[in-house]
């Protein structure tokens, strides 16, 4: 099933996909272009992976890492499906990340991996932007890099677990003004979900509503004012964002 979170009329509701189409927790059915798109989960604790595809450790001249490369994001990051993205007047890099990302559907603590999908509630798609101006350590981003309000669009479904047969053979694709500009496989990722669990489940406690962003493949590329970069993940979902300038904010850089 595929669920999401939507604003219609002035309220917040559940829904889930219907014929291409909204069913409201309410019964209502509603078109989805009517509706204001939000993130399909509310997120608790969201952990990032950084150079977790060796093609994108390759690609950015780094050596595979040999424990993953973990970092937390705010929950001001995110915006749901067909939002905007700020990018500020003064980065001269700004790319996505199309990544899986996972959610966790209950108390996890010292999972081994081979129970590992037992915890995941369902999967979605993130848009994980990176303004690489202000990147210091691509083991260590700051919060400048990774943390920034808007920059991680995610959505529009939340997709049960149970209806992806195999989460570590997915195709993703990320398309900059409907020009395809990265591809990969999930299946190339260095520390799999199931490793992933594990290891942060270890030494910390997991929650139900808890991320994990899994990282990205190769293919990055700038993106500018104006332009519409639209993430898919096979069988998951087709997320679509357009980045805007600070103008649209009425406010100097953040």
């Amino acid at each position: 099933m595929k669920r999401a979170r939507i604003a219609y009329l002035g309220a917040i509701h559940e829904a889930v996909e219907m014929d291409g189409r909204l069913k409201l927790d309410d019964g209502r059915i509603v078109e989805e272009h009517q509706v204001v798109w939000l993130p399909p989960v509310q997120p608790r604790t969201v952990f990032a992976l950084g150079l977790n595809y060796a093609d994108h450790a390759k690609e950015l001249s780094f050596k595979a890492p040999t424990e993953p490369l973990v970092f937390l994001k705010g929950p001001n990051t995110f915006v749901g499906h067909r939002a905007h993205t700020r990018r500020p007047s003064d980065a001269t890099y700004m790319h996505y990340e199309c990544e899986l990302a996972v959610v966790m559907g209950r108390t996890a603590r010292h999972v081994k991996r081979e129970d590992a999908y037992d915890y995941v509630l369902g999967y979605t798609v993130a848009n994980d932007y990176t303004i690489r101006d202000y990147l210091e350590n691509y083991y260590r981003p700051n919060l400048r890099v990774k943390n920034r309000d808007t920059c991680t669009p995610i959505g529009p479904w939340l997709v049960d677990a149970k209806d992806i047969a195999d989460p570590m053979n997915l195709t993703l694709r990320t398309y900059v003004n409907g020009k395809l500009t990265q591809e990969g496989n999930t299946r190339d990722m260095i520390f799999s979900i199931p490793v992933l669990i594990e290891y942060l489940s270890s030494f910390m406690t997991l929650n139900a509503g808890d991320i994990i962003l899994t990282g990205t493949p190769e293919g990055l590329i700038d993106t500018k004012v104006g332009d519409e970069v639209v993430t898919e993940i096979e069988s998951i979902g087709r997320l679509v964002n357009t980045i805007v300038g600070d103008e649209s904010f009425n406010e100097t850089n953040m």
